[in-house]
């Protein structure tokens, strides 16, 4: 196992939509294996192969808290079939838009279908947190940010942000 580089924004392969997984094999499974290292070095509660540079539809998240033991779980080829009610996501962050937190609207539940880490197929039925997890990863496979869910002025201060920044260290 191996810790993978996360990109950050601006890098045009986070607003990319990844390929579906044709095979669960050895190479899926390594895969995982780096994700999940790689997610709790960071560290975060959910990782997506976009973040990654891994062009598949591959994610991996823990839920479990940070007093519980851990509970890495992963998905392959994961959907949103069913979204629920309304919750606001509050002060939500992610690994590939650094030093920014945002209030996010997300829906309260949410049925995802995919495979897990063992390779079987499961549908995972998740409210409030889980949720919420759940759907930020998957947006990252779609090539969605957070911050494409905050209102527009707070999006465009965070780019100037990052883009100042970028012109300081160039």
């Amino acid at each position: 196992m191996s810790v993978l580089t996360v990109l950050t924004y601006p890098d045009p392969f986070l607003r990319r939509s990844m390929a579906p997984v044709a095979d669960f094999d050895d190479e899926v499974r390594r895969i995982i294996a780096d994700m999940t290292e790689t997610m709790y070095a960071e560290p975060g509660v959910g990782l997506a192969a976009t973040q990654v540079s891994i062009d598949q539809r591959i994610i991996v998240y823990d839920v479990s808290g940070a007093d519980a033991p851990r509970q890495p779980q992963a998905l392959v080829n994961p959907q949103i079939v069913v979204a629920e009610g309304k919750q606001l996501s509050e002060n939500e962050g992610c690994l590939s838009v650094p030093d920014f937190r945002a209030d996010v609207p997300r829906a309260w539940r949410v049925e995802v279908t995919g495979i897990n880490q063992d390779g079987q197929s499961v549908r995972i039925d998740a409210e409030g947190f889980p949720a919420i997890v759940l759907q930020h990863e998957i947006d990252h496979l779609n090539g969605i940010l957070f911050i494409d869910r905050i209102s527009r002025l707070k999006r465009e201060l965070y780019k100037r942000r990052v883009h100042k920044q970028l012109k300081q260290s160039a």
